[in-house]
C-alpha cells in the first residue's frame, strides 16, 4: 500500500488501513473515539466530522460529513477536524460550551456528531442575524443543518436552544481564520490492500483511461451509496476509482440556452450555486436526505446508480434534462428520459462516466416536486413526482412529469402529459389528468408503502400542484 496521510486536528497522521476502511473506523483505531457508529448508513450523524472543503472564493469551508461513509483513502492529503479537535474539557469550543450550558446532552453518544454539524453552521460565512422563523434562529442558524443528526434521549429543544444562542466567531478563532486559506488540493492516490484497490486519478484523462482498461471498476464520488453497501452488506469491490475532486466534473454554468451542472459537484454546492434559479431543484434539494448527505452526494452518483427511488431523477426528468457521458473515445449526450433501461440499469457503458447534467432553458412556469416518505426529511421516498408545466392564456402548452418509486425505473408520465397539453388549466382538467396519473407505472408493495397507497399518492400529486399554483397566483379556482 502506498503511503497516505491525513491531517487530523492539526496533526498529520499516516494511514495504515485496508482500501475500504471508513474514516470512522480509522479514527477510532487511532484513539479518536468521539465519533460513534450509530447506523453505519448516514442517517444518525453520530459519526460526523468536519472536512476542509473548497468554497466558492478560493478559501475553505468547514463541511460536516458522515465519517462512516467516507473511505479513509479518499481523505489522503486532506484536512479534517473531529469533536476532540474542536475543544477540550479545559477549553471548550463555543459550540460545545453552549451544548453544555443548555443541558443538551444526556448519554452523550450523539453529542460529538451534533457538535461537528453545529460547527459547520457556526462557521458558515453568510450566516447572519435574521428574523427568527420556524426553522431558523435569530442568529441566522439554520436548523436544517442538524437534520442528519439524531438524539434518542436528550430531546431536541435544548439542542435547538444551544444552536440558537451561538454568536459569531471571535477574531482570534483559528477555525474561522482557516477559512481564508485554500482547502487542500486532491492528491493522486493508489491504495492496494487485502480487500481491494482504491485509486484517485490525477486527471479526467487518467480516470477515463482506467475505465477503458478496467471495465469492472466501480466509480465513486461522495460514497453515500457505496459506503452503505460496504458497511452493511460487506461489499468489497476489487477496484474503486474516486472522481469527486476532478475539476472537469465540478463545473457550474448558467447560460441563455442551458444550465450545466458538473456531475461531481456536491448537492450542497449545487444548492448554493443555483440558489433559486431553478425553482424545481430549489424544492428538491432540501428534501434530499440530510445536510450531512448533501455535503457529499452528487447528481452523478444519484443517477449513476440508476435507482428507481433516487430523488434526483423525477425532478430532472420534469426539467427535460440531458446527460453528458464521457469516455476515452469522446463524449455523447443522451436524454435522461432514454437513459434508464431497467432496474438499476442504464445506457451508460462500463467505460463511461457522467460528466455533467444539462437542463434546457427557459424553464417551465409552473413547477413542483412532491416527495412522499415516512419522515419529512432524511428519508427514502415511497413516491416522488416532479412537475414542469407551461400555461399560456389559461391553456397548458407543455407538460413534463417525472415519477420515481412507481416502476423498475424512473419514468415520464407520458399518458398524463398527453391529457394535459392543450387543455385548460382548471380543476376539471386536473381531476381528469389525476385519474390518468394514478394509473401510471407499476407500483409494488414493500415495507415503505403498498401499491394502492403509491397509486393514491400519485392521484393526489397533481391536485396538490394545482392548489399550490392557485395560492401562489392568488387566483380563484374555476
Amino acid at each position: 500500500m502506498d503511503d497516505i496521510a491525513v491531517t487530523v486536528n492539526g496533526r498529520r497522521r499516516p494511514v495504515r488501513a485496508e482500501a475500504h476502511t471508513s474514516a470512522l473506523e480509522w479514527l477510532r483505531e487511532i484513539g479518536l473515539s468521539g465519533a460513534k457508529e450509530g447506523c453505519a448508513e448516514g442517517e444518525c450523524g453520530a459519526c460526523a466530522m468536519l472536512l476542509a472543503a473548497p468554497d466558492d472564493r478560493g478559501g475553505t469551508q468547514w463541511t460536516a460529513v458522515n465519517a462512516c461513509l467516507v473511505p479513509v483513502a479518499a481523505l489522503n492529503g486532506q484536512e479534517i477536524v473531529t469533536a476532540e479537535g474542536l475543544g477540550s474539557p479545559e477549553s471548550l469550543h463555543p459550540v460545545q460550551e453552549k451544548l453544555a450550558e443548555a443541558g443538551a446532552s444526556q448519554c452523550g453518544y450523539c453529542t460529538p456528531g451534533f457538535a461537528c454539524s453545529m460547527a459547520d453552521e457556526y462557521y458558515r460565512s453568510d450566516r447572519a442575524p435574521a428574523a427568527a422563523g420556524e426553522e431558523r434562529g435569530p442568529n441566522g442558524f439554520e436548523l436544517h443543518s442538524l437534520s442528519g443528526n439524531l438524539c434518542r434521549c436528550t430531546g431536541y429543544r435544548p439542542i435547538r436552544d444551544a444552536a440558537y444562542s451561538l454568536g459569531a466567531p471571535t477574531a482570534d478563532d483559528e477555525f474561522a481564520a482557516r477559512r481564508a486559506r485554500p482547502a487542500p488540493v486532491a492528491v493522486a492516490t493508489d491504495v492496494r490492500a487485502g480487500d481491494g484497490r482504491f485509486i484517485r486519478p490525477a486527471s479526467l484523462v487518467d480516470a477515463l483511461g482506467m475505465l477503458r482498461d478496467e471495465p469492472d471498476a466501480l466509480l465513486v464520488a461522495g460514497s453515500t451509496d457505496l459506503g452503505v453497501e460496504v458497511n452493511l452488506r460487506g461489499l468489497r469491490p476489487p477496484l474503486v476509482i474516486a472522481i469527486e475532486r476532478l475539476e472537469e466534473l465540478r463545473t457550474l454554468s448558467v447560460g441563455s440556452q442551458v444550465i450545466e451542472i458538473g456531475a461531481a459537484l456536491t448537492l450542497s454546492e449545487v444548492e448554493r450555486g443555483l440558489a433559486d434559479r431553478v425553482p424545481l431543484l430549489a424544492q428538491l434539494l432540501p428534501q434530499f436526505a440530510s445536510r450531512l448527505i448533501r455535503n457529499r452526494a452528487t447528481f452523478g452518483g444519484n443517477l449513476g446508480t440508476a435507482s428507481p427511488i433516487g430523488d434526483a431523477a423525477p425532478a430532472l426528468l420534469a426539467l427535460d434534462a440531458r446527460l453528458l457521458l464521457a469516455s476515452s473515445s469522446g463524449e455523447r449526450e443522451v436524454q435522461l428520459a432514454e437513459y434508464f433501461t431497467g432496474y438499476r440499469q442504464s445506457v451508460r457503458r462500463d467505460d463511461e462516466l457522467i460528466r455533467a447534467v444539462r437542463i434546457p432553458v427557459p424553464l417551465a412556469g409552473v413547477a413542483g416536486f412532491h416527495k412522499i416518505a415516512k419522515r419529512r426529511f432524511d428519508d427514502i421516498s415511497s413516491v416522488a413526482v416532479g412537475f414542469a408545466l407551461d400555461v399560456d392564456g389559461g391553456v397548458i402548452t407543455s407538460a413534463r412529469i417525472g415519477l420515481g418509486g412507481v416502476a423498475a425505473t424512473p419514468l415520464r408520465a407520458h399518458a398524463t402529459e398527453a391529457v394535459l397539453v392543450g387543455a385548460p388549466w382548471n380543476v376539471a382538467t386536473v381531476r381528469a389528468a389525476s385519474r390518468v396519473l394514478q394509473a401510471e407505472g407499476t407500483p409494488i408493495s414493500d415495507h415503505r408503502a403498498s401499491n394502492e397507497y403509491r397509486s393514491h399518492m400519485l392521484g393526489n400529486a397533481l391536485l396538490k400542484l394545482y392548489s399550490a399554483a392557485l395560492i401562489a397566483s392568488k387566483e380563484v379556482p374555476v
